[in-house]
């Protein structure tokens, strides 16, 4: 087995959690290994980067329309890809253990493009920063989406900090109370975007537990795009109907009204058995 293949196969191991996670640190790398190569090379590639990063002029924006996506993928140094990947990985831990992989990426990657929207609009509305020409990057509104939206939907779940265990509500509005007041401070777009998609995750949460799951546009439009790119067709299989049971019908309810008790009395008041069988229907 070849090189590539070898790291093909690891990487389709992973759940998606850690492919979002391994990619990540790909592109952190990246960059600084083509440095070296055009450096040995005499070559310069300077302004590349100005095509991966989100511009705060809307027209430079407009004219890069993938960057309101691809900046997420790079990160300033190893303190800031470090943290934003900690913290993915302890707040999507706790999605993946409840709901389907495709939460998650719509909840990261909606949330990316939500900071980035949040971004544009404060740098040409509010006029402190009218003559600053400013760029974004970095994963951490998608990543404040995800930490925001199981905050909202498991609010005193305990994460162990240290010797200590925290209710997650009280790490999340860590997190945005930092951000609040660190706009004046420096990095203020930054501090901006995160709030963004920290206000993506706790819309998103109220919408899908009201059975509106408003994200599902982005992996949907993924699964097409993939779809149409794909070079084999496939033969299409005659679909055999499915008639709706009476068990489905009660099982439905019986799902509806676990999400409702979440929704009035939080994640912790449910019992053992109604996690757990909240837990089995996420993942069917």
């Amino acid at each position: 087995m070849g090189f590539w293949q070898d790291i093909r196969l690891r990487f389709d191991k992973l759940n998606t959690l850690e492919k979002i996670i391994a990619i990540n640190v790909v592109f952190f790398v990246l960059p600084f290994i083509l440095s070296t190569v055009f450096f040995l090379f005499k070559t310069s590639i300077s302004g590349w980067f100005d095509y991966v990063e989100l511009s705060a002029n809307i027209k430079t924006a407009i004219f890069r329309p993938w960057t309101i996506l691809s900046y997420g993928f790079f990160h300033a140094s190893f303190g800031h890809i470090f943290w934003n990947m900690m913290l993915l990985y302890i707040s999507g831990g706790l999605m993946l253990n409840l709901f389907k992989e495709k939460l998650l990426l719509n909840t990261f990657f909606v949330g990316i493009m939500a900071g980035g929207l949040t971004y544009l609009i404060a740098y040409n509305v509010f006029p402190v920063f009218s003559a600053v020409e400013g760029s974004l990057i970095g994963s951490s509104a998608g990543v404040m989406a995800v930490l925001i939206f199981m905050a909202s939907y498991m609010p005193n779940s305990p994460i162990r900090v240290l010797v200590f265990s925290v209710p997650l509500k009280y790490i999340a509005l860590l997190f945005i109370f930092i951000d609040l007041v660190q706009i004046p401070q420096s990095n203020a777009g930054g501090h901006i975007a995160h709030l963004g998609g920290a206000l993506w995750g706790y819309i998103y949460q109220r919408q899908f537990l009201q059975g509106n799951d408003i994200g599902a546009w982005f992996m949907n439009g993924f699964d097409s795009i993939k779809k149409t790119l794909s070079s084999k067709p496939r033969r299409k299989r005659p679909k055999t109907a499915r008639k709706t049971t009476a068990t489905d019908a009660v099982d439905q309810k019986k799902i509806d009204a676990i999400l409702d008790k979440i929704a009035s009395s939080g994640y912790e008041s449910l019992t053992k058995a109604e996690k757990e069988y909240l837990f089995r229907a996420g993942k069917q």
